[in-house]
């Protein structure tokens, strides 16, 4: 059977690309047995108040959840908690590092795209100092062409971004890859976002695909937008044990949690579903050159 002909891949980053939920699970579960057993307030109470926090800036990575913790500010009243708890946030950070890798096979799907002249675009919720560093430290600046991402979240009143960072604002920047943000307040699955990416690239519904790990955020928000889905089952996170940490400190509403929970074969079926490997999309379609880079890199 002939191969349908696409030239551009639209993919999600968290669990598509990389194990999103280890590089979050493996560090959040050492920094919050650390702040329990070092500060002695009872994990209950850290966990309702980190969720306080994590809904307030929209985002489970929030950089400065330990300065807003209300229970170390009454401890520890007038001190700086990020001295007090520095070695707890170094092992997180070294955590976080250990964790971070690409799926086996991304790297070599990427450049077998790029060689055969195909556009691709990162999707992610992830806010954009998170996706972009991800992007950098693992090796995909270039071999995406752009990357949608929500903004930054707002800092801490007095704290402005040229007094956190180490190196020139420069080092934190894409070099290769086109970094652009999705609309203020709007999350997957929004096909709506997912139709003016395709048409801001200069792409094509029809010759266009897009690739997830989540059926309701990723599938259907696809399906809905009329573009080709591919479910990446590998990267399926949501029915481990270790999940439920996520949900009882994510930034999600409960409405989306409980929708994610839901999420299965008989609520939203793909069109096609990678197995085994984001290398898989290879075999299923034609590749082919993109057909308008140029009026893509032109847009602003």
């Amino acid at each position: 059977m002939r191969k349908a002909p696409i030239d551009m891949v639209i993919t999600d980053l968290d669990n598509t690309l990389y194990d999103w939920f280890e590089v979050w699970y493996h560090p959040f579960r050492a920094l919050l047995d650390a702040l329990e057993r070092d500060s002695g307030i009872p994990r209950e109470v850290l966990i309702l108040e980190i969720k306080q926090v994590h809904e307030r800036h929209q985002t489970s990575e929030y950089a400065f959840l330990l300065q807003e913790l209300l229970s170390l500010q009454k401890l520890h009243p007038g001190e700086d908690v990020v001295k007090i708890y520095d070695d707890v946030i170094h092992e997180y950070r070294r955590i976080r590092k250990q964790h971070l890798r690409l799926y086996p096979g991304v790297l070599q799907t990427l450049e077998a795209l790029k060689r055969k002249g195909a556009l691709v675009v990162g999707y992610t919720e992830s806010m954009s100092f998170y996706s972009s560093s991800r992007v950098r430290a693992l090796g995909l600046d270039g071999l995406l062409d752009f990357l949608y991402s929500p903004e930054d979240h707002a800092l801490p009143n007095g704290l402005a971004r040229e007094n956190i960072r180490m190196y020139p604002p420069e080092r934190y920047r894409l070099l290769h890859t086109v970094h652009r943000h999705t609309p203020a307040g709007e999350l997957k699955p929004n096909p709506v976002v997912l139709l003016d990416i395709i048409r801001e690239v200069g792409g094509s519904t029809s010759t266009s695909v897009y690739v997830g790990d989540s059926l309701v955020k990723d599938v259907l928000m696809a399906q809905d937008a009329g573009v080709m889905d591919l479910h990446a089952r590998y990267g399926t996170a949501h029915t481990r044990q270790e999940y439920e940490l996520l949900r009882s400190v994510t930034h999600w509403t409960s409405e989306q949690v409980e929708r994610e929970r839901a999420a299965g074969v008989r609520t939203v079926r793909p069109t096609f579903t990678l197995e085994h490997s984001f290398q898989e999309l290879l075999d299923l379609f034609e590749l082919r050159p993109f057909r308008q880079p140029s009026l893509a890199r032109a847009l602003p």
